[in-house]
């Protein structure tokens, strides 16, 4: 009887050592090493070790994408997929893990080879896991990349959405391209989903999960059994989205963001799809649905959209794509073959974005306010006798709405007889008209002649006036970029009175909006711009107005008319942030200053990766980057480079012989990429670091320049020297260190992309030790 106890624990070693021979069989079975290779018609997938899940080609449109989907079912289903919106290569390209440890895919139609992966270390082996997380691994077997941290528009089992993550529609069931709408796990807590290019703010959700307050560290979570839940960085359940298991453990499970804006969770079993939660049964919930000047309305389970009065949808067959105007009529007031009348849009609700708001008006008071504005092109007026006039797009309509009505704006012919004939009464009246033009302008052309640039600029004048809103304005900042003349911006200037800063493209004034005193504006004249570039400055001012981002500075309007060329910004009250760092004697303390370089790095992440068109910066510094009045720093003159001569745009150093904060790729006459705005911003993050300026000759000559400074201490271990009196935790202080000089690195391929910059700052990944330069090596030897 003594001897059980020993029997029964050599059946447990025995049964642990064989699971842990199984499992390692698998991994075997699993691993692809460096010089294995992929292509779209034969050997085209990696698969797990059940061939639930492959990794590999599947077939997009007339070409092939890269991806991750479930292969282990009939209904072949895409759950990640790699270069989201590059094109879809052809057949005859190859996905190859380099002998290097590069995950690369090499097509014959792109011109550069796609990176997949990025991993800051080079790969050793790499393996499609059974629960269809595609993993890369280190020499030492430890996982340095994985496609569960960078997912599309799906969650799988076990996979978690972290803080400050989202989930990203595709634009349909078979194109996996970016879509429209995003689920957002926000930092405060809350789960959110938003139209994509839009702020986090309430304005533009259409749902919540009310967790805000739960955070920071908050993740959404999808487990066995479908069921979806969410935990705070200490492991608690917070909140269960669905409650209790919705399906039996052994089915297939995913959560998606569908291409209709809505997320759903799908299960799987006996061949087919079942679909066990969904977010909203309103079809209608998503913003955006429907594009702009259209709104939705369900119909039998399905949504429907339909154009305001006046306008027809862009493209047949794509709601998103909105609607324009069905009439070519512009400008306002009626003349010889138009008129102007109101149309009313009854039973929606839309987003409300007022450039003047009336008071104590009827609706014919409100309708006929709007005709006689230029400006105008559609009123919403709700009986309580407000009347607010904007500018059109409509956006987010939807119906049933509420009690407001929508008047809009639209000309109609004036002869609408269907024999195409003119009344004989009207064909007295304009023989009358033109007896009376003729006369008139017979005898007065020779004044007229002398007058003529007299006349026109008071006519102009007086046109501005006559159509600058009257009555109870109040500006707005949702508005998108305007354009102003050169007069208007030299009333809100007062001549360009007061200067209030000079940079690389020129200097900047302070202003005013015309009718609101509260709303100061910074303008900048534009110096050494391609004054012949009237398409590529209107183009580039299209492209940053479509940028909205709580870290850049927000263009408000912007002028070209003739020469001159300005642009319109809010107003920094903080001034920049080398105001903050190098002026005051007690600079802001570590936390704060941590603050400030993740602001910079989300406002470089947006222009990056998340804006409608990429955007470099090309001149990353602290006198670009501006501080509001709650200290939330916000990156200026984005989006400015393509504007400059072409020998203005190496010109961003002041201080000949260093290196600046201009990347090594500059001077080498390379290729530029997004990765020389990581350059720049490693050496921001130096300076905000150790508040003091990357080059300063005021000391010795061996502390003058903050990158080498911070090389050298850093491979000699000399912490203490750089670290000085400030107390801050060393293992933080460290891993900041080694992260502005990952930024760097001298070669672009090595240094990170700004995303996974931000997530070292955050301490959501391990940071490396980063090899050395050959610039500082030299240095030091």
């Amino acid at each position: 009887m003594k001897d059980i106890p020993l029997v029964m624990a050599s059946v447990m070693l025995f049964l642990l050592a064989s699971v842990f021979i199984s499992v390692a069989a698998q991994q075997r079975e699993s691993t692809i090493i460096p010089g294995s290779s992929l292509e779209p018609i034969t050997n085209s997938t990696w698969s797990s070790n059940s061939g639930l899940y492959a990794f590999g080609f599947y077939k997009q449109g007339k070409g092939y994408t890269v991806g991750i989907f479930l292969a282990g079912i009939p209904q072949k289903t895409v759950v990640w997929t790699a270069n989201r919106d590059g094109q879809p290569v052809s057949d005859n390209s190859t996905l190859l893990f380099t002998n290097d440890g590069k995950l690369v895919l090499q097509s014959s139609i792109e011109s550069q080879d796609f990176n997949i992966g990025h991993p800051l270390q080079s790969a050793s082996s790499a393996s499609m896991l059974d629960s269809g997380n595609f993993v890369l691994y280190n020499s030492s077997g430890r996982v340095i990349w994985q496609s569960f941290d960078h997912p599309t528009d799906t969650l799988l089992p076990t996979q978690r959405l972290l803080e400050d993550q989202q989930l990203v529609s595709s634009v349909s069931e078979t194109d996996h391209s970016t879509g429209i709408f995003r689920l957002k796990m926000q930092k405060d807590g809350n789960l959110v989903q938003y139209p994509i290019n839009t702020p986090d703010t309430a304005p533009y959700s259409y749902y919540t999960s009310w967790t805000g307050g739960k955070g920071p560290g908050v993740t959404l979570n999808l487990g066995v059994g479908c069921h979806i839940y969410m935990l705070d960085h200490t492991g608690f359940n917070i909140k269960n989205i669905t409650e209790g298991e919705t399906s039996p453990k052994e089915e297939i499970c995913l959560l998606r963001i569908d291409a209709d804006g809505i997320f759903r969770v799908y299960s799987h079993n006996r061949d087919s799809w079942s679909i066990e939660w969904v977010s909203s049964n309103n079809t209608c919930d998503p913003k955006g649905l429907c594009g702009v000047n259209a709104f939705c309305h369900s119909n039998v389970g399905s949504a429907n959209c339909t154009c305001i009065p006046g306008y027809k949808f862009l493209n047949k067959g794509n709601w998103t794509g909105g609607c324009e105007k069905s009439f070519s009529a512009d400008g306002c007031g009626n003349n010889g073959s138009f008129t102007y009348v109101i149309q009313e849009q009854q039973d929606t609700t839309w987003q409300e974005s007022p450039y003047s708001t009336l008071t104590l008006l009827s609706k014919k008071d409100c309708a006929q306010a709007c005709l006689e504005d230029c400006n105008c092109e559609t009123a919403i007026y709700d009986p309580d006798g407000s009347c607010k006039k904007q500018k059109l797009p409509l956006q987010y309509g939807r119906s049933p709405g509420d009690k407001a009505i929508v008047l809009i704006k639209v000309a109609t012919s004036r002869y609408n007889r269907s024999d195409g004939f003119v009344p004989k009464e009207e064909k007295k009246m304009l023989r009358v008209d033109i007896l009376i033009i003729g006369v008139s302008l017979a005898a007065f052309g020779l004044i007229m002649l002398v007058i003529s640039i007299i006349v026109l600029r008071k006519s102009y004048i007086w046109a501005y006036e006559m159509i600058t809103p009257k009555g109870n304005v109040e500006w707005n900042g949702d508005l998108g970029p305007r354009s102003y003349s050169y007069q208007e911006l030299e009333r809100m200037t007062e001549g360009f009175k007061e200067e209030i800063g000079r940079g690389a493209f020129g200097t900047v004034y302070k202003g005013v909006i015309l009718n609101n005193v509260e709303n100061v504006v910074a303008v900048k004249r534009l110096e050494k711009v391609l004054h012949d570039g009237e398409i590529e400055f209107q183009t580039e001012m299209k492209v940053i107005g479509k940028t909205h981002h709580r870290n850049l500075v927000r263009l408000i309007g912007f002028c070209h008319d003739g020469p001159n060329r300005l642009l319109v910004y809010e107003y920094m009250s903080n001034g920049s942030l080398a105001d903050v760092l190098f002026t005051p004697k007690t600079p802001p303390p570590w936390d704060k200053r941590m603050q400030i370089a993740c602001h910079i790095a989300r406002g470089i992440l947006y222009l990056h990766e998340e804006c409608m068109d990429q955007i470099i910066h090309c001149d990353i510094k602290p006198q670009n980057i501006l501080m509001d009045e709650n200290g939330c720093a916000k990156i200026s003159d984005f989006g400015l480079a393509k504007l400059l001569h072409q020998d203005q745009t190496r010109t961003f150093t002041g201080i000949r012989g260093t290196r600046g904060y201009v990347a090594p790729e500059w001077h080498r006459k390379l290729p530029i990429t997004v990765k020389a705005d990581v350059y720049s911003f490693g050496i921001v993050f130096f300076e905000i670091i150790f508040c003091r300026k990357g080059v300063d000759w005021n000391l010795p000559e061996e502390e003058a320049v903050l990158d080498e400074l911070v090389y050298r201490c850093f491979e000699r271990g000399e912490w203490g020297k750089m670290l000085g009196d400030e107390e801050i935790e060393m293992n933080e202080f460290e891993r900041m260190i080694k992260t502005g000089l990952w930024c760097i690195q001298d070669e672009p391929s090595m240094r990170p992309t700004i995303k996974m910059v931000l997530l070292m700052i955050e301490g959501l990944v391990d940071v490396p030790i980063p090899p050395a330069s050959s610039y500082y090596s030299s240095c030091l030897s």
